[in-house]
């Protein structure tokens, strides 16, 4: 009866896992990015 039905908790992928390597690396740059900025004004701030 309900064999043609998907269950939508599962995943559509079967093979390897998805290797999220490049979006840890995309999210540890943009934290960089946003520390060195805050730094930055923060020193512009002090400075002033």
């Amino acid at each position: 009866m309900t064999k043609g039905k998907l269950d939508p908790h599962q995943s559509k992928q079967k093979g390897a896992p998805i290797s999220l390597k490049g979006t840890f690396i995309a999210v540890m740059l943009l934290g960089v990015f946003i520390l060195i900025s805050w730094f930055a004004l923060y020193a512009l701030f002090l400075s002033r």
